[in-house]
């Protein structure tokens, strides 16, 4: 650590401390060479969750993004704030789970289990967000989706 004072790299640490909430250590120092006392602060670096792309592009996790499309297929439904907040938070958690610590997952894993979620809260949210996820280009496979979908049911 360079003294912020001369620029030596020798310095001894007084004391450390944890903040309240264990996010950083902030360490009082003393600079070997002129004695000057200053502050320094470690913080963990959290790598952000990357999203591979269907496209092989990678892009960073956004739970806002997932938001939109969750709110998105379930509008004009009797669907509750915190019922989608509690959707959004599984699923978080799921693809947080399934990424482990090679912090990437696939958007195709994603979707699933955004679909996974949508199918115990409201059949017509899942067909909405099955429809825009899986691309349907026609009316049969809406039919293939909903068959599916009564299979799994009984």
């Amino acid at each position: 650590m360079h003294c912020p004072h001369c620029g030596n790299m020798d310095d001894k640490v007084l004391e450390s401390r944890q903040n309240a909430s264990g996010s950083s250590i902030r360490r009082r120092r003393e600079c070997l060479s002129c004695g000057y006392r200053f502050t320094s602060y470690e913080r963990i670096e959290d790598k952000p969750l990357m999203v591979i792309k269907r496209d092989g592009r990678r892009e960073p996790f956004d739970i806002k993004k997932l938001g939109r499309g969750i709110r998105s297929c379930t509008e004009k439904l009797k669907i509750s704030e915190s019922t989608i907040e509690s959707l959004l938070q599984h699923i978080e958690d799921e693809i947080m789970l399934k990424a482990g610590s090679k912090r990437e997952i696939a958007s195709s894993d994603i979707g699933d289990a955004a679909l996974q979620e949508l199918s115990h809260v409201d059949m017509v949210a899942y067909v909405r967000f099955a429809a825009v996820y899986k691309a349907f280009d026609g009316l049969g496979q809406f039919i293939q989706e909903i068959e599916k979908l009564g299979k799994e049911q009984h």
